[in-house]
């Protein structure tokens, strides 16, 4: 991987992930939360958002071992859902706008996107593809996950009640996951659950996105 990939990359990447966590502070500002306006989160400044476990070392690791796909995640801001009207829909809609903000930047990406393999095309589809692993990623339904808090606000209240008691356990989860193809190829085995996972929501995701920009 040559040093522009790696730089290219790594920008964008820390782009997909200021924009994902500025939206969800702006939505939440929008239903009546302004907890990540006084935490200084309503910014697209990345230094307000950056993590180092999640937008440092991680991507870095998954360059270093050539991972088939990059992504990370930013310090999350901080919302208080009791404070959203209506609390339900603002849920959705809040959790929501992270992936929506994704899907944009793929989508205007895709508008500019031509065959010609310059610079500006590299950048491009690192753009799009980045944007598109991240919204797929936060798409999953597992809590603390932007798919889990749509999930929660869509299930009747007994239900949510439940499903939210799953969010202690969803970090291991997720980390399992992640580390599982690693772990299990020590000993020859394919096992890959994150990719049977989140390939078919990239791909639904990809396909829309190419129809709607006209590539499809």
């Amino acid at each position: 991987m040559s040093l522009f990939t790696v730089i290219t990359q790594f920008l964008a990447l820390v782009v997909a992930i200021t924009t994902h966590e500025a939206a969800h502070g702006a939505a939440a500002f929008a239903f009546g939360d302004d907890t990540a306006k006084r935490a200084g989160r309503l910014t697209f400044n990345p230094i307000a958002h950056v993590d180092l476990m999640g937008t440092i070392i991680l991507p870095g690791l998954l360059m270093l071992t050539h991972a088939p796909f990059l992504f990370g995640w930013a310090k999350p801001v901080p919302v208080n859902f009791n404070a959203l009207q209506p609390q339900r829909i603002g849920m959705i809609l809040v959790a929501f706008a992270g992936p929506a903000v994704n899907l944009f930047l793929a989508w205007m990406a895709m508008l500019f996107l031509t065959e010609a393999h310059t610079a500006g095309h590299e950048i491009l589809a690192a753009v799009i593809r980045i944007n598109l692993v991240l919204a797929a990623f936060n798409l999953i339904p597992i809590l603390p996950l932007d798919g889990g808090r749509m999930l929660s606000g869509i299930l009747p209240p007994a239900l949510a009640y439940s499903y939210q008691a799953t969010e202690r356990y969803g970090m291991l989860i997720i980390l399992g996951l992640i580390i599982a193809p690693s772990v299990f190829g020590l000993v020859g085995v394919d096992f890959n659950p994150l990719m049977w996972v989140l390939h078919p929501i990239y791909e639904a995701l990809a396909t829309g996105l190419l129809f709607l920009s006209g590539h499809g």
